[in-house]
């Protein structure tokens, strides 16, 4: 079993920066895809970021690349996610998610944490 609890979300307002950490409890972290997905009200869910077991590869969302980084450090059992240059549409719920069978399925998700972006 997998747990999954988001933190960091905020009001913040347009260009500034946020930090979003994801503490995981269980014992396959080090072996699962980690990513992060947002929901605006309204919209679907959306792919962020995503990184491997690993750490080496990463995947990023066309419209949040050189703004959002996602990490992991597996000795603390936590994914990241450094939100920089924040916008007024990316206001959202923000989740992440494990891939713990590296099928591509997410069959893990935390229970979101709100950023909201001021113009």
């Amino acid at each position: 079993q997998v747990n999954l609890v988001e933190s960091g979300g905020g009001l913040v307002q347009a260009g500034g920066s946020l930090r979003l950490s994801c503490a995981v409890s269980g014992r396959t972290f080090s072996r699962s895809r980690m990513a992060w997905f947002r929901q605006a009200p309204g919209k679907e869910r959306e792919f962020l970021a995503r990184i491997t077991w690993s750490g080496a590869f990463t995947n990023y969302r066309d419209s949040v690349k050189g703004r959002f980084f996602i990490s992991r450090v597996d000795a603390k059992n936590t994914v990241y996610l450094q939100m920089n240059s924040l916008k007024p549409e990316d206001t959202a719920a923000y989740y992440c998610a494990a891939d713990t069978g590296g099928d591509g399925t997410y069959d893990y998700w935390g229970q979101g944490t709100q950023v909201t972006v001021s113009s």
